[in-house]
Formats: C-alpha cells, sequence, structure tokens
C-alpha cells in the first residue's frame, strides 16, 4: 500500500519595518583639562617658548637658528593651533 504524498507548504513572516535611527551630531567638545589660549600672550605665560606637535620643527625667514626649546603637547597644540601662524606646528614660539 502506497502512502500518499504530503507536502507541507510553508511561508516566510512578514518582513517587519523598523524605523531608521537618528543620530544628533553635536559641535566637538575641548579635551578636558586643555586650555584654549586667546593669544599668544596668555599661551606664553605657561608656555614660555610656544608649544607644538611632535616632530615640529621651527621654519625661520631669513636663515639663523629656530626655536628647539618649546613645549611638545599634542592636545595642547591642536587646541590651540589657530596660534600658528607660520604653519610649522609650533603655536606661540619665541625665543
Amino acid at each position: 500500500m502506497a502512502v500518499p504524498s504530503t507536502t507541507t507548504k510553508t511561508t516566510a513572516p512578514a518582513p517587519t519595518t523598523v524605523p531608521p535611527t537618528t543620530t544628533k551630531t553635536t559641535a566637538v567638545a575641548p579635551i578636558a583639562g586643555v586650555k584654549v589660549y586667546q593669544n599668544c600672550k596668555e599661551l606664553n605665560a605657561d608656555y614660555p617658548h610656544g608649544v607644538g606637535r611632535t616632530g615640529a620643527v621651527d621654519s625661520v625667514k631669513g636663515g639663523g637658528s629656530g626655536v628647539t626649546n618649546f613645549t611638545v603637547n599634542d592636545a595642547v597644540y591642536n587646541a590651540n593651533k589657530a596660534r600658528d601662524g607660520d604653519g610649522d606646528g609650533i603655536a606661540c614660539e619665541k625665543k
């Protein structure tokens, strides 16, 4: 005796709709504990020869030796790079 064939049909569940996630972006806050100086006079009060990023070399117009005794501090430099007028990686350098 033959066994009748039974076919079971399954249906996939209906897809669910997930609302898109939204991300609120805000301005990047300064690094905690890193001071943003208003001008070079303020910065030089704390860093007498300026502050530079790692690997910075003072660029000097007209020859001569550049400032080499500036403080190397990437966080302080990055917070105050607007004070780097000649773009050499050292803010407010002076001998």
